[in-house]
């Protein structure tokens, strides 16, 4: 990408792990999904950073967004920063159908392609949970911080596990998938689904795919940052020529290489999230069962999650704040592409984890 900001090769400046190798597998063994199916030999993948102190009390689970990795928000991670691997031990679990975790692209038959089971938000957080636990031996975390799906991972364990989580700080991520984001999961899928090649998910290889990936792409070029970051070109601060430069440049060059299978999985895990599910559908109920110090942080111009939403999540949590970012970005915030925007990530962050 030439000069271009790259999303996804932020650096991080200290830790244990190495964020351009391959993370480390764990376990689960046969798995059963909240669907119905048990998924033998499933593995749960993770980096992390810095180090567990004897009391364990120093561990910071951060779960990642739609499309990622347990390296993708390596860059929010060093010395001196609110993630400053020197204090904390910051573990990054990789979602089911993520590439990394298990998922339609490593799964052998019968799970394989278009036939992997479906899996939940609630999946993602029981491996975790065992992982935690299990290699780790840790009862409590000092706190859980996610962004988008990561914040709805977030959302999930402050209520499923509220004893386990001291402090929660939810990015641009809401407790219930509202219809309207829904809508968008429904589009961006369809226009998955939509290449020819697709064929019902068992394409043989990936790129074949490339005419859905990019109307995929293109869909996200739209909605993932603002009106305003268009208006104000944005794009020539990251490195880009034009709007058109960084539609091709960039997000289509990031989805390009990915499995639609893969995102296919992760995105309805996106769309059917709902914490209410553990009230009967009650949502109110269920947030108040949440103990942790909780911040919940909407960007301004974020098309996803928009400040109100975050505001009728925070009134049903007891003790919750909100905090809104105002940046050109949107849902894009959460990168830290703008000095501004990380700084104010990162006060975010450092207020809650010192607290």
């Amino acid at each position: 990408m030439g000069n271009h900001v790259g999303i996804i090769c932020l650096e991080v400046t200290m830790g244990d792990d190495d964020h351009t190798a391959a993370p480390r597998q764990f376990e689960l063994g046969p798995f059963a999904f909240d669907s119905g199916y048990t998924l033998p030999n499933a593995k749960l993948a993770y980096r992390t950073f810095g180090s567990l102190n004897s009391a364990k009390d120093n561990a910071v689970l951060f779960p990642h967004m739609y499309s990622g990795n347990s390296a993708s928000l390596a860059g929010l991670i060093g010395e001196g920063r609110a993630l400053d691997p020197s204090q904390y031990f910051i573990i990054l679990p990789d979602q089911f159908g993520n590439g990394l975790s298990s998922s339609p692209s490593n799964t052998p038959a019968p799970f394989d392609r278009g036939q992997f089971p479906p899996v939940a938000i609630s999946d993602d957080v029981r491996a975790q949970h065992r992982l935690v636990t299990e290699e780790f031996g840790i009862t409590a975390l000092h706190a859980v911080v996610g962004w988008s799906m990561g914040g709805q991972q977030t959302y999930e364990w402050a209520v499923r596990y509220p004893e386990a989580v001291r402090r929660a700080a939810v990015f641009a991520a809401t407790a219930r998938t509202s219809a309207h984001n829904k809508l968008f999961v429904d589009l961006h899928t369809e226009l998955l689904r939509s290449d020819p090649a697709f064929a019902d998910g068992f394409y043989t290889d990936p790129a074949d795919v490339r005419l859905g990936l990019k109307r995929h792409a293109m869909a996200f070029t739209m909605t993932s940052t603002s009106a305003r970051f268009f208006r104000d070109e944005m794009w020539r601060a990251l490195g880009f020529a034009s709007a058109d430069d960084y539609g091709q440049g960039f997000m289509r060059g990031y989805y390009q290489v990915m499995d639609p299978n893969n995102l296919l999985c992760q995105a309805a895990k996106w769309r059917a999230g709902d914490v209410g599910l553990h009230t009967g559908g009650d949502l109110a109920a269920a947030l108040g069962r949440i103990t942790a110090k909780f911040v919940a942080v909407a960007f301004s111009d974020d098309m996803f999650a928009p400040v109100a939403d975050h505001e009728a999540d925070v009134a049903m949590i007891p003790g919750a704040r909100l905090r809104v970012i105002d940046s050109p970005m949107g849902h894009f915030t959460m990168f830290g592409l703008l000095p501004e925007d990380a700084a104010a990530i990162d006060e975010v962050l450092a207020g809650l984890l010192k607290s």
